[in-house]
C-alpha cells in the first residue's frame, strides 16, 4: 500500500443489471481528507457506484483501487475490503435485538479483533461525543431516527476506516432530524475523514463538500468545486436537475 496513492480510484467502471447499463465508464479519484458529494436524480447510478466500491456488487469492467490496492481483482476477499471502509446507508441497518453498545462494537470485535473492553471504551467515547451519552444500553427502537443514524455513523467510524461511504443518510429521517446528522458529518470532515457521500441535501453539499459530482444516466456528467457546479453549471442537464431540486 503506497502512502502517496489516492485513497480511492475508480477507473472506467461499468456495471450492468441484465440489459440495464447502470454505470457507463465512471472515473473518480478521492485523495486523503477529500469530501466529495454525489448528486443526481434517483436512478442516475449514485447508489450503484457506492455498492461496487464496497464490493456489494462486482464491476463488469474497469478497476477500483483502495489506497493503491486493486479491490476488483477476483482474488480479493470482499470482507477484507469492507473492513477498511466505513459505510452508512439511508436505512440504519442496526440489529434490533442488540443494545447500542453491541451494535457499535460488533465489527470492531468480530472483524478487527479488538478486545471487548477496549472496543467498549472507544465506543463509549464516540457515543458520548455524538450526543448519545447514556444510550449505550438502549435498544434501537428506543431511539429517534436521528439517534439511530448517529449510532450507525459511530459504528462506521469506530475502526478508523480509510474511506467513509455515506449513501443518502438523511433520506429516512424526519426533516427536523436532518440537521443533527449533517452537523455530525461536518464534524467528521473537520477531523480529516475521507468521505464520498450521495445526498439530496443541496445546501449541505454546497457548503461542506470539496467537490461536487453530478451523475446522469450512469456517467459523471459534471464535476467541480461546489460554487462552480451550483453557481455556473456547464451542462443543461445539471441546470435542469438543480432547478428541480432547489425550487420545490
Amino acid at each position: 500500500m503506497s502512502p502517496s496513492a489516492p485513497v480511492l480510484e475508480v477507473e472506467g467502471v461499468h456495471k450492468f443489471f441484465g440489459e440495464n447499463h447502470v454505470l457507463r465508464g465512471v472515473d473518480l479519484t478521492l485523495n486523503q481528507h477529500d469530501v466529495v458529494a454525489l448528486i443526481g436524480a434517483s436512478g442516475s447510478g449514485k447508489s450503484t457506484l457506492m455498492r461496487v466500491i464496497n464490493l456489494i456488487e462486482r464491476v463488469d469492467d474497469g478497476r477500483i483501487t483502495l489506497s493503491g490496492d486493486d479491490i476488483t481483482d477476483p482474488s480479493v476477499r470482499p470482507d477484507a475490503v469492507r473492513a477498511r471502509i466505513g459505510v452508512v446507508f439511508q436505512q440504519f441497518n442496526l440489529f434490533p435485538h442488540m443494545k447500542v453498545i453491541d451494535n457499535v462494537t460488533l465489527a470492531a470485535r468480530k472483524v478487527h479483533g479488538m478486545e471487548p473492553d477496549a472496543a467498549r471504551a472507544k465506543a463509549t467515547t464516540v457515543l458520548d461525543r455524538f450526543g448519545l451519552a447514556g444510550k449505550t444500553d438502549a435498544y434501537p427502537d428506543q431511539l429517534s431516527g436521528g439517534q439511530q443514524q448517529r449510532v450507525a455513523i459511530a459504528r462506521a467510524i469506530l475502526t478508523d476506516p480509510e474511506l467513509l461511504l455515506l449513501d443518502e443518510i438523511t433520506s429516512a429521517l424526519d426533516p427536523q432530524l436532518v440537521g443533527e446528522v449533517l452537523d455530525l458529518v461536518r464534524e467528521l470532515k473537520s477531523e480529516g475523514s475521507t468521505i464520498l457521500m450521495a445526498t439530496h441535501e443541496m445546501s449541505f453539499a454546497r457548503s461542506v463538500a470539496d467537490r461536487v459530482i453530478f451523475m446522469h444516466n450512469g456517467v459523471i456528467l459534471e464535476e467541480g468545486h461546489p460554487e462552480q457546479v451550483f453557481g455556473d453549471p456547464v451542462h443543461q442537464e445539471t441546470r435542469d436537475f438543480l432547478a428541480r431540486v432547489t425550487h420545490r
